[in-house]
């Protein structure tokens, strides 16, 4: 009797968790550039989960999101929003910066 309650129990949790986990990936991370530096400048998300993260580029110049170690490059116009859909990340630190403008100080995601 005991392991069929238990046994229960496991599938109620898995059944109430798995949107909230499904959800994860649906609600996007927003960075933003403006005023000549990427905001925020360190970001702290789940590892072993997808993610997306939204990118505004909020000032009045082109500028490059671009990260090697995320393996993404995308030029951005003044104003434009783009969306970056990552799969599962690895536990460590991912840099991204402003390709274009090199004085930018880089920013970092860190998987953990």
């Amino acid at each position: 009797m005991r392991t069929r309650n238990l046994s229960l129990l496991v599938a109620l949790c898995a059944i109430v968790t798995c949107p909230i986990l499904a959800q994860a990936d649906s609600t996007p991370i927003t960075i933003r550039f403006h005023d000549h530096r990427w905001e925020p400048l360190s970001l702290t998300v789940p590892a072993g989960q997808p993610l997306t993260i939204r990118v505004l580029n909020d000032s009045q110049e082109t500028i490059e999101f671009e990260s090697f170690k995320l393996n993404r490059e995308q030029a951005m116009t003044p104003g434009q929003t783009i969306q970056v859909r990552l799969p599962a990340l690895s536990p460590g630190s991912y840099d991204f910066y402003d390709d274009f403008h090199q004085d930018v100080p880089q920013g970092s995601i860190i998987a953990k």
